[in-house]
């Protein structure tokens, strides 16, 4: 929306709010799976010292890692806070530079396309399996590729459009 726009008090397109409250319920999300991970860490540790070990606390562990992981790289996205290699990008103007940035979102977008296509196949061909520890459904632990696949590429798509908005 460009400053104009917000001046008037405009509604923001609905890519842009879909894409902000998705965001904003993703970044809550991934805080509250960092606590749980941390806490789950701690009482692993101290059980196995004092206690008899917590069986399913390690995997519990893992999965949460690869979770926060794949959401942070959402949410990273989101900002535009994720890794990038800008040299060339910086010395770029104008058209130029607003296509070589939509050339760098389409690759994104064709990546989290990959990783939430094949999370789904994942998902439906390990359906009938479990997890050893917790006895859940591998089908909700390989929700999360399609699912934050799906959520990056909402973010791209925002960020695409904001690139050539008002150009």
């Amino acid at each position: 929306m460009s400053p104009t726009q917000r001046e008037k008090g405009a509604k923001a397109p609905l890519l842009h709010r879909l894409s902000d409250r998705v965001n904003v319920v993703s970044e809550a999300v991934l805080f509250a799976g960092l606590v749980v991970m941390v806490i789950v860490s701690v009482l692993q540790v101290v059980f196995r010292f004092f206690f008899d070990a917590l069986t399913w606390s390690e995997e519990l562990s893992c999965f949460l890692l690869v979770f926060v992981s794949l959401l942070g790289t959402a949410v990273a996205f989101k900002k535009g806070s994720h890794i990038a290699v800008t040299f060339v990008l910086d010395k770029l103007k104008g058209p130029a530079k607003k296509i070589a940035q939509t050339l760098i979102a389409l690759l994104g977008l064709f990546f989290f396309f990959v990783v939430a296509y094949y999370g789904a196949i994942l998902m439906q061909a390990e359906a009938g399996q479990s997890t050893p520890a917790m006895g859940i459904s591998m089908r909700w632990i390989y929700l999360m590729y399609p699912v934050i696949g799906a959520v990056t590429i909402l973010h791209i798509a925002d960020w695409v459009y904001r690139i050539w908005e008002g150009a």
